[in-house]
């Protein structure tokens, strides 16, 4: 099994910074693509940034050029740096990764998801 855990959600006041933090662990022969999707109350859950195991991303339109997605391949991990956030940002920010296990299946995986909130 892989799993997923996010870290660096908090309270924010508007136009600060956060850093969002997600290993990965388990049983892991490989991560492809990673990513971070948030869902804000009543709404339904939206793709933030995605990036490949090359570093290729992708950003939603409501985030590019304040957020950054990164990866840290020898540890697993991904990353986003949200800065000059919004009040519109608030929400609950989960991670995903999808790859091959140690016995050559596949795996896409959720993390339980890390709140962050954005006052005005």
């Amino acid at each position: 099994q892989v799993h997923l855990v996010e870290s660096g959600g908090g309270l924010v006041q508007a136009g600060g910074s956060l850093r969002l933090s997600c290993p990965a662990s388990g049983m892991i022969f490989s991560i492809n693509a990673m990513g971070w999707y948030r869902q804000a109350p009543g709404k339904q859950r939206e793709l933030v940034a995605t990036i490949t195991s090359g570093g290729s991303t992708k950003y939603a339109d409501s985030v590019k050029g304040r957020f950054t997605i990164s990866r840290d391949n020898a540890k697993n991990t991904v990353y986003l740096q949200m800065n000059s956030l919004k009040p519109e940002d608030t929400a609950v920010y989960y991670c995903t990764a999808d790859g091959l296990t140690l016995q050559q299946s596949k795996y896409s995986v959720w993390g339980r998801g890390t709140q962050v909130t954005v006052s005005s």
